[in-house]
């Protein structure tokens, strides 16, 4: 397999200029929290007889929840995040950039997870996760926009 940085690259083949690439490494660690989340609805469901729903279970909903909200936000988001980590644009693709949208990325997601399915009410961490979460997808959003029109 040729490496993934430097010339003679295919163009299959991301020229990823900065060593290895960031966003797959942050997806790792997200898939894992996010098998997690997953456990966590399945032993819930095992342990309180639930086959299908929440049960009218509030344990049970925020674990659906939890769960849910992770896939609704980190695809898209990471979806985002590394076009502009393969970009080579200044500032937008900098390495630094890449990790910044991506730890607010994980901090946001275990923030939100972590208050939604490991406890029964714990605003700051639910609210702070999600507004984490929501800054590095608005900030990566913003960021593809104006690298797309910025090479128009």
């Amino acid at each position: 397999m040729p490496p993934l940085h430097g010339g003679g690259v295919s163009a299959a083949v991301p020229d990823v200029k900065f060593g290895r690439p960031i966003t797959p490494f942050y997806g790792a660690i997200l898939a894992i929290w996010y098998l997690v989340l997953t456990l966590r609805v399945i032993v819930f469901r095992r342990q309180n007889g639930i086959g299908l729903g929440d049960g009218r279970n509030n344990g049970m909903k925020r674990r659906i929840r939890a769960h849910g909200n992770f896939s609704e936000y980190v695809p898209l988001t990471l979806i985002l995040i590394y076009p502009l980590e393969i970009s080579g644009a200044p500032f937008f693709g900098n390495p630094v950039t890449i990790h910044t949208l991506l730890l607010l990325l994980l901090l946001g997601r275990l923030g939100h997870g972590y208050s939604l399915s490991f406890t029964e009410y714990n605003a700051i961490g639910r609210v702070g996760g999600m507004a984490l979460t929501l800054l590095s997808l608005l900030l990566a959003a913003v960021f593809n926009i104006v690298i797309v029109l910025w090479k128009l």
